[in-house]
């Protein structure tokens, strides 16, 4: 040994000299690399003023939550709400060290790195929470050496300019917890429907060991992987000496007790889409997404569920008239069997006796079927498909199918957990809904279509319709307020036919191809005579007919021709919910308003919107019309209206072929619309399908309970004695 000594120390002396040139160029590379690396590193003061994706809230009037936008689902806590069971649990599985290193654990390194070389691999890793906190917010996953200086130059720095507590808080706030929750409070919320600060051993312990790999441990689809995780979590706290080997024992052997609190279905999908699109285009992707904007909007959650299923019966009444049984189109199968952990959208929302919702046919017999509708087992009986015309359920269902059914009883003591159904079919038919308040233009109810997830097309807003008879109220409101015409003005029901050069003749006809001879417009308005509404039109003017259209709001392109007087014209169902609504206030139009507020995420306002009004019709005006259209509830095509017992006033309307129907209908205080067809404009809802028999009872449905909210004495004034007088003159149009 001795000898070997001797001649080390002899050759280091002959070659001092190429060695500290060597050792020099070896440090120097060293020390010119770090060097590089270290300017390119990014600022850690950014830090400093991190603001991470928090998630923006919308509210509905009452206060509840409506929906959330968020590409991290994140709730920001601060290191006392952390409680103690979960900071030791994340210490011990991630960095035993934390408090006690300066961002790196020198006694890992060699350790992973002879690992890692004997391997052939970079598999092992000694990062401390400092230094998978830089890796998070600085730099990428990708495994290189280079990677791993910048990791712990960062951790060093980050080290230097915040406390162990503030470095923990951060690290607890922004790591990813699976399913896009971020953070130890929405992965709490998440996976155990409950605060961070509630959590008890075994699910501080599931926490902590999530970060490792979300994906991989998740507990909802590997509980096996997320267990063992756990346990081995626990295995570390007692390590630790954080708790007992007994209390380690206790909780791992209970179950994960996962809840899964996924995010619901709004009750307002369409509604919601608007709100969405409105922030985008004022606020900008990165104002919905990334900085926790408060919104709070005018939806009144009570109505839009009345809204909903009256909207869902209609169009699968609408569905079942025009196009009768049709073969279930969608199936739950793959590979012949029903996917474990099958879900559907339908099943996030609670449901009720009467309520649709859609189910999988699990079994099925030729007196009846099962059903899983979420945790509720359906059961189908043979009469429940009578409306088909089939005699077996076997002729109508398979399993694997998906269909809509009614829930017509529900039994069970604390969880209701079997329910009779009834057979629906996926509708091809269509109905868009909105209800507003006359005095704000404050929307309340919005419904855009059967099913958000099959069509996010929102047909209250963005479907134009020719719209059928309702475009008479706009005629005779202008020639009321322009010629003065009253409700016992007298207009000739008779045949009429018009030529121009170059164009075919035209002879418009009634609904019941009759003609009724000398009317009052009263009568025209109630029946909704066509010819009347032409002659009247042409009285005033196209020109001064497409000016009132503006005025109460239509923005459509309107053919300067008379068949607009019948409906020829197009508009959205927003639009004319609006122009009925200015009859309701007074000759007041209102604009139609989603959001009332917006907060930033420290509660500061950052626009407040007020309702936005426009002087449209004069108020004797709006009097005399509001009359003229309670008749049409009373006496007219909406006369089964009447039976609701309110001051109702409103009007069907119905395109050729009965392809577009509508009705809209107000009180004072609020002004609803209903439109009913199919997306594609040339299919029909069927001969004798019109407004009174599609429209309007959706209308009804949602009617019956809204009114509730409204005052009892809804009565319009008549018209003002200036214009009675006027009226008396009773002229008669030819």
């Amino acid at each position: 040994m001795a000898t070997l000594i001797g001649r080390a120390r002899k050759l280091l002396r002959e070659n001092r000299g190429p060695l500290l040139i060597a050792s020099c160029i070896v440090v120097g590379s060293l020390v010119g690399a770090l060097m590089a690396i270290g300017s390119d590193l990014p600022q850690v003061e950014q830090l400093e003023e991190l603001k991470p994706n928090i998630v923006t809230q919308v509210f509905a009037a009452d206060g509840s939550i409506l929906g959330e936008f968020a590409i991290e689902k994140r709730v920001i806590v601060r290191y006392e709400e952390i409680p103690e069971v979960l900071r030791n649990a994340i210490i011990a599985t991630e960095d035993e060290n934390f408090f006690n290193h300066i961002g790196i654990n020198l006694w890992r390194i060699p350790g992973a790195l002879y690992a890692n070389f004997r391997s052939g691999r970079k598999g092992q890793g000694f990062s401390t929470l400092t230094m998978q906190l830089s890796r998070l917010l600085f730099l990428s996953p990708q495994k290189t050496y280079e990677r791993k200086l910048r990791e712990i130059l960062l951790a060093l720095e980050i080290e230097r300019r915040f406390t162990k507590k503030e470095i923990f808080t951060l690290y607890c706030n922004l790591v990813n917890f699976g399913h896009g929750n971020y953070g130890v409070e929405a992965a709490s919320r998440f996976y155990f429907g409950k605060s961070a600060k509630d959590l008890n051993l075994e699910e501080a312990a599931l926490i902590a060991g999530l970060p490792q790999s979300p994906t991989r441990l998740s507990p909802l689809d590997h509980p096996e992987a997320a267990q063992r995780r756990r346990n081995h979590a626990l295995d570390r706290m007692v390590a630790e000496k954080y708790i007992t080997p007994a209390q380690a024992r206790t909780a791992q052997n209970q179950p994960l007790n996962i809840v899964a609190r996924r995010s619901p279905s709004s009750i307002a999908p369409y509604f919601l889409e608007e709100v969405r699109k409105a922030l985008e285009r004022d606020y900008g992707f990165s104002g919905i997404y990334r900085s926790g904007l408060k919104v709070y909007t005018t939806l009144d959650p009570k109505l839009q569920l009345v809204a909903n299923r009256a909207v869902r019966d209609g169009i699968l009444r609408n569905d079942r008239t025009a196009r009768g049984f049709r073969p279930v189109r969608e199936s739950a199968l793959k590979d012949g069997v029903i996917p474990e952990g099958f879900t559907l959208s339908d099943w996030r929302q609670p449901f009720d006796v009467g309520d649709v919702v859609r189910g999988v046919v699990t079994w099925v017999e030729k007196d009846g079927a099962g059903l899983q509708i979420a945790d509720t087992v359906g059961r189908l009986p043979l009469k429940a498909i009578a409306w088909t015309g089939k005699a077996r359920v076997t002729d109508v269902l398979k399993v694997g199918d998906i269909v809509p059914v009614r829930i017509v009883k529900l039994e069970g003591t604390d969880v209701k957990h079997v329910a009779e159904v009834t057979y629906e079919q996926e509708p091809d038919a269509e109905s868009a809904f909105l209800a507003m308040d006359t005095r704000t233009g404050a929307v309340k109810a919005m419904v855009g279509g059967f099913d958000f997830e099959r069509s996010k097309f929102n047909r209250a807003v963005q479907a134009h319709r020719q719209t059928g008879s309702i475009f008479k109220a706009i005629v005779y409101s202008a020639a009321v307020e322009s010629l003065g015409w009253g409700p016992e003005t007298l207009i000739v029901d008779s045949p009429i036919t018009f030529t121009a050069a170059g164009s075919p003749t035209w002879s418009p006809h009634n609904y019941d191809m009759k003609f009724e001879g000398t009317i009052t417009v009263q009568h025209a308005v109630e029946e909704s005579r066509n010819i009347p509404a032409i002659k009247t039109l042409q009285a005033i003017g196209v020109e001064k007919g497409i000016e009132y259209a503006r005025k109460l709001g239509l923005k459509d392109d309107l053919p300067p021709y008379l068949p607009i007087a019948i409906g020829a014209g197009e508009a959205t169902l927003d639009e004319m919910v609006a122009a009925f609504g200015t009859i309701a206030n007074e000759g007041l139009r209102m604009t139609p308003m989603l959001i009332t507020k917006i907060t930033d995420n420290e509660g500061n306002v950052l626009e407040e919107k007020l309702p936005e009004a426009h002087d449209a019709l004069r108020p004797e005006t709006a009097a005399t019309m509001a009359n003229i259209l309670r008749g049409v509830v009373l006496r007219g095509t909406a006369q089964r209206a009447a039976s609701l017992g309110r001051p109702l006033c409103g009007k069907t309307g119905t395109t050729d072929n009965w392809s577009d129907t509508w009705f809209v209908g107000f009180e004072r205080d609020m002004v609803a619309g209903v439109w009913s067809g199919f997306d594609d404009k040339r299919k029909s809802l069927g001969r004798g399908q019109d407004g009174a028999r599609t429209s309007l009872p959706i209308f009804m449905d949602f009617w019956r309970e809204a009114s509730k909210q409204l005052p009892k004495d809804q009565a319009f004034p008549p018209p003002m004695p200036s214009l009675q007088a006027e009226m008396a003159e009773a002229r008669q149009i030819p």
